[in-house]
């Protein structure tokens, strides 16, 4: 199990590194999945990303306290209300499909905001 934990790992570190030269793939949620790979095969490299200068201190504040930074929490909604509205405009869905795209984008949505900041 600990080459499977480890090669997930690497691969979610991978996309995590691409995701900060792409605006909308997500940097920190691949960085949170490599961090528990390496919890369970490797201590040494999960200290090395929450050691990280750059990626480590909001690693290391959703694990401590669930928090995520205001910065975040604007860009996650923003962009899922974006992505709604392509699909809303972009597809002309039926009233049914509307509401359940925008049921399973709200829950996400309130999750992300009702969490505490980092200072919190």
């Amino acid at each position: 199990m600990r080459p499977l934990l480890l090669s997930l790992g690497w691969f979610f570190v991978a996309v995590g590194v691409i995701g900060v030269f792409l605006p909308v793939l997500p940097t920190t949620p691949f960085l949170l999945l490599a961090v528990a790979c390496f919890a369970r095969s490797s201590p040494k490299l999960e200290a090395w990303l929450l050691e990280h200068p750059k990626f480590g201190p909001p690693l290391k504040d959703w694990r401590e306290k669930g928090a995520i930074p205001r910065k975040a929490k604007i860009a996650a909604v923003v962009m899922m209300s974006f992505s709604y509205a392509i699909f809303w405009f972009g597809t002309s869905p039926p009233f049914w499909r509307a509401t359940l795209v925008a049921a399973l984008m709200i829950g996400p949505a309130i999750f992300v905001v009702t969490r505490p900041g980092p200072g919190a």
